[in-house]
């Protein structure tokens, strides 16, 4: 069996007037793709933000790598190698391909101020390489399409080495060719040891790449399961 990247229990939130979560465990495995299932409101989206330090839970734990933690806001799950990919994608249209992998974690030469551009450039065509992207590093953002912005979520994740990549709902705009671009990325991601959360409501397309699914509804766990069996 895969080593165990992250373990939640019991994790309990609420919203005033809303119990969004109720005691609900969840784990996933080092080099995985672990569904998680539910219908709107299930509690799908608020798990997958306390796990990435939007949300803090108001009780439960959450061990990552065997070592309980608490994530404060999103950089600093983050920096502990967890990395959720929103359906808004959160990038900045005016800035570059270049720009939006590497913001904020500029290279610099040995002065602090002095941009190393000829090493970041390298690394950011070394990642894009990696996921087989036909994109120019200084395009803007603006000029992609969805399936290429999506792709540019994914190589800001691998540019910070995430252990965890969370998808939310990544097919919802995709053609079913970007899709099977999609499944290949992931496919890599999984054989090098990433574990992936992926959101969907497709159950189709989860027989092709999901290892396992855990059903939620209305705030509560229900079960979790090889998918095969789902």
């Amino acid at each position: 069996m895969s080593e165990t990247l992250i373990q939640m229990t019991c994790i309990t939130k609420r919203f005033p007037g809303v119990l969004a979560l109720n005691q609900v465990d969840f784990d996933l495995r080092r080099g995985e793709v672990h569904a998680l299932l539910g219908e709107n409101g299930a509690g799908k989206s608020t798990l997958m933000k306390i796990l990435s330090g939007v949300y803090q839970p108001d009780s439960g734990e959450i061990r990552f790598e065997g070592q309980s933690v608490s994530f404060s806001d999103p950089l600093s799950a983050q920096h502990a190698g967890i990395t959720i990919i929103h359906q808004e994608f959160n990038l900045f249209p005016d800035l570059t391909v270049e720009e939006n992998i590497f913001i904020g974690r500029e290279f610099c030469k040995n002065s602090r101020w002095q941009l190393d551009k000829r090493a970041q450039r390298q690394a950011v065509e070394k990642i894009l390489h990696t996921l087989n992207l036909k994109i120019a590093p200084d395009a803007r953002v603006s000029e992609l399409t969805v399936a290429q912005q999506q792709m540019v979520g994914i190589a800001k994740a691998i540019s910070v080495n995430a252990k965890v990549l969370i998808m939310d709902e990544p097919t919802a705009a995709l053609t079913e060719s970007e899709i099977e671009s999609l499944f290949d990325v992931t496919r890599m991601l999984k054989a090098q040891g990433t574990g992936i959360v992926y959101i969907s409501h497709r159950l189709e397309e989860l027989a092709l790449i999901a290892d396992r699914a855990t059903v939620m509804r209305d705030g509560q766990y229900i079960a979790t399961v090889d998918y095969e069996t789902v």
